[in-house]
């Protein structure tokens, strides 16, 4: 059930672009980790089915969380992308368990993702996605209702809207660092442009 009501939602939202949904539902809240007063603020646009974000956040994500998230130099927010309706359940399934969860959630939907994305079909997949949901503490009854409340669906697909038109996001993973928009590349290329911004975001003692 849950699979057809998802996918209506998604169908009838992606149909009409965002600048004409004069209805559309109010965007969800970010979710942030890190300092709310470090001085650089990064924000990853990012898809469950997209292997670059999983290499990112498997081999990447670590280090830039060790450095610049945990020191207090970073927020980081990531904000999810979806491009097909198992980008979207993996997403519904990142928001069940609640903000707290968010993180720990997405972790291990990127470090599965050959696994869970494996299924052969939707069921499958749904499937497979549960038992991620099960590690993570919670129920059938709370996915099920979650993938079922068509109303939180499609807020979570006009957030998505809002923000990747907003920022011109075409591909997956994009990052805005400070007020640069930057393409996905090599940790060191990247670590280069995270240590300009923070020298400007921070005056010289």
């Amino acid at each position: 059930m849950f699979l057809r009501s998802v996918a209506t939602a998604l169908a009838m939202t992606l149909a009409v672009p965002a600048v004409a949904q004069e209805a559309a539902p109010e965007p969800l809240p970010d979710i942030a980790m890190g300092a709310e007063d470090a001085p650089l603020t990064i924000i990853e646009y990012a898809s469950f089915t997209c292997g670059h974000c999983a290499n990112f956040h498997n081999d990447v994500f670590p280090e830039l969380k060790a450095e610049y998230i945990d020191t207090g130099k970073v927020r980081f927010i990531q904000r999810d992308i979806y491009f097909d309706q198992v980008g979207l359940w993996a997403g519904i399934l990142a928001r069940c368990g609640g903000d707290d969860k968010y993180y720990a959630v997405s972790d291990m939907l990127f470090e599965e993702q050959g696994e869970w994305l494996a299924g052969g079909s939707g069921d499958e997949i749904a499937a497979n996605l549960r038992k991620i949901g099960l590690k993570a503490g919670m129920t059938e009854d709370q996915m099920t209702a979650c993938w079922d409340d068509t109303a939180k669906v499609e807020q979570l697909i006009a957030t998505f809207q809002q923000n990747a038109t907003a920022d011109e996001v075409e591909a997956t993973p994009t990052f805005i660092i400070g007020d640069e928009k930057v393409p996905n590349q090599a940790w060191d290329s990247m670590k280069d442009i995270i240590d300009t911004k923070l020298a400007d975001a921070v005056p010289a003692e």
